[in-house]
């Protein structure tokens, strides 16, 4: 059975507990979210329909950086790069709500 990463023998299958400690769980989310907005972006500047991009991207962005201080805090890193990133999805954040209030 494959485990998570291509791993094929059961002594290397990683469990629910070390696919999320590794922060293998969070780069996929992240991987993921920067797909969803490149095909989120094509379909708009294709179509014209849609969310722009630019109205999609300082949202995403406040999550991304969630999401990487989450992956931070998971694999022990410096407390430094946890705080960073929280406080850039903070200033992300106020920038889009800047932007909503405005509209």
């Amino acid at each position: 059975m494959l485990g998570f990463g291509g791993l094929a023998s059961t002594e290397n299958r990683w469990n629910m507990a070390q696919i999320i400690e590794s922060g293998r769980l969070i780069e996929a989310i992240l991987a993921f979210t920067i797909a969803e907005w490149v095909a989120l972006a094509a379909y708009n500047l294709r179509t014209g329909r849609g969310v722009a991009p630019a109205a999609m991207s300082r949202n995403l962005v406040s999550g991304m950086f969630l999401l990487l201080a989450l992956r931070e805090a998971l694999v022990r890193g410096w407390w430094g790069w946890i705080a960073a990133s929280l406080g850039l999805a903070f200033l992300a954040h106020l920038a889009d709500l800047r932007r909503l209030w405005r509209s």
